[in-house]
């Protein structure tokens, strides 16, 4: 199925002088500077008004909940690609017991390694709040491709056709794939297909009214308390 992927007749190829990812023709995906300007206006704008009135009381109250639970360090890094296919370290709450596997290894259904509290989380998407400092630097948007760990990703980029035009943008907290219900563990080629056809789609027909709506259907997927995240 991979083969959806990829347009024969367009391939898509990265311009270091345009930091982005165009075609034959010259269109240009997301890597203009005016829509480059426009999209970090609005993460900044959004991350900034998060971090004041919402995690300013929430971030302390869940770091306790973490700390009682379980013992280790409040947030964990785990070390992804990012636009370009630069590597950063991605914030997330920490959600499980200290093991040597969590770079490496899906989290699955009744993991033994998630904690009490890491469950609720995970479930709540609660562990990816950390991720909006990751936005203030620079690193991450609020919309855009989920980021994988870098052992997954090298996995993927060999088994899916085009598979890195996803790193044309920076990644995001929330993606159209995840609002869309692709969130969780990956059994299949189906759920890695569905989320990387979603992205390209995302990428290609980027706008500012199109990261509000995924915006809004983010917070609904939550709120449905979708049953492929744990």
């Amino acid at each position: 199925m991979e083969q959806f992927l990829r347009k024969k007749d367009e391939p898509e190829f990265l311009s270091k002088r345009l930091s982005g990812y165009i075609t034959p023709d010259g269109r240009i995906f997301l890597s203009d500077n005016f829509n480059l300007l426009v999209k970090r206006g609005f993460d900044l704008v959004f991350s900034m008004v998060f971090i004041t009135f919402i995690m300013s009381w929430l971030f302390p109250v869940i770091a306790l909940l973490i700390r009682l639970d379980s013992k280790g360090p409040i947030l964990y890094k785990q070390l992804r690609h990012g636009r370009g296919n630069k590597t950063f370290r991605c914030y997330k709450f920490r959600t499980m017991i200290k093991n040597k596997e969590s770079d490496t290894k899906q989290a699955t259904k009744d993991d033994i390694r998630i904690t009490r509290f890491g469950k609720f989380l995970r479930k709540s998407s609660l562990d990816e709040i950390p991720q909006f400092f990751n936005v203030l630097l620079g690193e991450m948007s609020v919309i855009g491709p989920r980021p994988h760990a870098v052992p997954m990703n090298y996995m993927f980029s060999t088994d899916i056709s085009n598979y890195m035009f996803r790193h044309a943008v920076k990644p995001g907290i929330s993606g159209l794939a995840q609002s869309k219900g692709f969130r969780g563990e990956i059994l299949s080629f189906y759920d890695i297909y569905g989320r990387i056809k979603l992205d390209h789609f995302y990428i290609r027909n980027w706008s500012l009214v199109f990261d509000f709506k995924i915006l809004f259907w983010t917070i609904g997927a939550v709120l449905r308390k979708n049953g492929a995240a744990y």
